[in-house]
């Protein structure tokens, strides 16, 4: 959801992958995204507006089309998680988002997410690497693929460049069970970069990105029957932190709601929110939403 300039229209950016020569309006290699314009007086008309091809010359192999787009308004940025790309838009003109950079990993498989920091300087890609399917937080799997990877974002609008920093993996390794980097959210902290964010198994994990370039975990909640008699395992698909707790949604458990007590934190229990949409993400103060 992107909010328009003139307070009258909204638009929704609709991420339509994995197509196929079955699908009569979603032939490959459908490298595009639809753009809806919504009256805020009179959404039942709603219309499409455009369907802009994100990569003219061909993306990445794998690619079409993009899973996740979040989108950073106050800023007139978009981060784009596209399967085999992950790619930068200047949204200055939400209704014609251009895209001004994309970057590749060999280490990724399948670009799935991305997060901007608070200041907007730096987003958070993350690798479903095997697709949700398949165990990768191992040794043997390594610390660089199914992971995150955090990029900085050098210069502003159309003139700004994706530069690596470096990956994130949590290391409690969860052998045969699946196991990757999935959806996640800011930790409100005005000023800092603080993420909490799912792993399936892997459970939950608060990780502090204020040193892009040396992300380190500063906790988690990993509930295994294999450490801890008695429990249900968890298979955290998504965490978001919301007005003072985290929420995760358990395939296993159902919701799991969590309260972080750590002094670094403190300060987003003061940031309150009517509403909460991690794919439009809003700048952070503090008593305010």
């Amino acid at each position: 959801l992107v909010p328009g300039k003139d307070g009258e229209h909204e638009y929704i950016y609709v991420s339509s992958y994995s197509p196929s020569e079955r699908f009569p309006n979603c032939q490959p290699p459908h490298d595009k995204i639809s753009i809806i314009e919504v009256p805020v007086d009179d959404p039942a008309s709603a219309e499409l507006v455009d369907a802009p091809v994100l990569f003219p010359e061909g993306g990445n192999t794998g690619t079409s089309g993009c899973h996740d787009i979040t989108v950073f308004p106050s800023r007139d940025i978009a981060a784009g998680a596209c399967m085999g790309d992950g790619i930068l838009m200047d949204i200055s003109d939400p209704a014609a988002p251009v895209v001004t950079e994309v970057v590749q990993d060999t280490n990724f498989a399948f670009w799935h997410s991305a997060t901007f920091t608070n200041d907007g300087r730096n987003v958070v890609f993350t690798d479903e690497l095997g697709g949700g399917g398949a165990p990768t937080c191992t040794e043997e799997i390594g610390p660089e693929r199914g992971a995150d990877a955090v990029y900085s974002l050098d210069g502003d609008g159309a003139e700004a460049d994706l530069s690596f920093q470096s990956y994130f993996k949590i290391d409690r390794h969860q052998g045969g069970e699946v196991c990757v980097a999935h959806n996640g959210s800011l930790i409100p902290v005005p000023g800092q970069d603080f993420f909490v964010q799912s792993w399936y198994t892997g459970g939950v994990s608060v990780i502090d990105f204020n040193d892009a370039a040396n992300p380190e975990e500063i906790g988690y909640f990993d509930i295994d029957s294999r450490v801890e008699d008695g429990v249900q395992d968890n298979d955290s698909w998504s965490a978001y932190y919301y007005n003072g707790y985290v929420y995760s949604s358990d395939i296993e458990r159902g919701i799991d709601v969590l309260k972080l007590d750590d002094p670094r934190l403190r300060a987003a229990e003061r940031v309150r929110m009517d509403e909460f949409n991690p794919q439009s993400q809003p700048e952070y103060r503090p008593g305010r939403g």
